[in-house]
């Protein structure tokens, strides 16, 4: 089975090593078929410290490195201003 991908901004960095990336998905709602956007935060391995907040980034699910991070930071997409 593939890994999962899903691509977010960096909300904090201040942790080492770790960047909480906030992710946001749409779904539709059964009811009213209205699109509606949900955010949820992840905790990503940064090994070299590199992500800053602002940035949109790509993560890939993992092995689980400590108790609740459970995905890596595969690249960098756009870096913030």
């Amino acid at each position: 089975m593939p890994k999962k991908e899903k691509q977010g901004v960096v909300v904090s960095n201040k942790m080492d090593k770790t960047a909480v990336i906030q992710v946001a998905e749409y779904n539709k709602h059964p009811k009213y078929h209205k699109i509606i956007e949900t955010h949820k935060k992840y905790k990503a391995h940064d090994a070299q410290n590199e992500c800053a907040v602002g940035d949109v980034v790509r993560i890939v699910e993992s092995k689980p490195i400590s108790s609740d991070k459970r995905w890596v930071i595969s690249e960098i997409v756009e870096k913030a201003n």
